[in-house]
């Protein structure tokens, strides 16, 4: 595969460090109107965390933590102040 058919994008936390290496084409795709690769990969982060989070909440049998309740707010919070509405909303899917 030809480097240009690819784009790499390194994920910095703290002193860790990360490297994914998606098709060029598919980031296009994704993309809003004006939006760079770093952003498309943000974007998919957040959404990526958030149906996680409300799986875990919602989805799976027996109680759920409290803690992880909390979690998932901080989540849908910082996820609608991203997207301009709610996970519901995003996903047409709500309880």
């Amino acid at each position: 595969m030809a480097e240009s058919e690819t784009v790499t994008l390194t994920i910095d936390a703290s002193d860790e460090q990360d490297e994914v290496t998606l098709p060029r084409r598919l980031v296009e795709m994704l993309a809003e109107e004006g939006q760079d690769a770093p952003e498309v990969a943000g974007d998919l982060v957040l959404f990526s965390c958030a149906q996680r989070v409300h799986a875990t909440v919602h989805h799976t049998d027996g109680e759920t933590d409290p803690a992880l309740e909390g979690v998932e707010e901080t989540t849908m919070e910082l996820f609608e102040d991203r997207f301009g509405m709610g996970f519901g909303e995003a996903t047409g899917h709500g309880h």
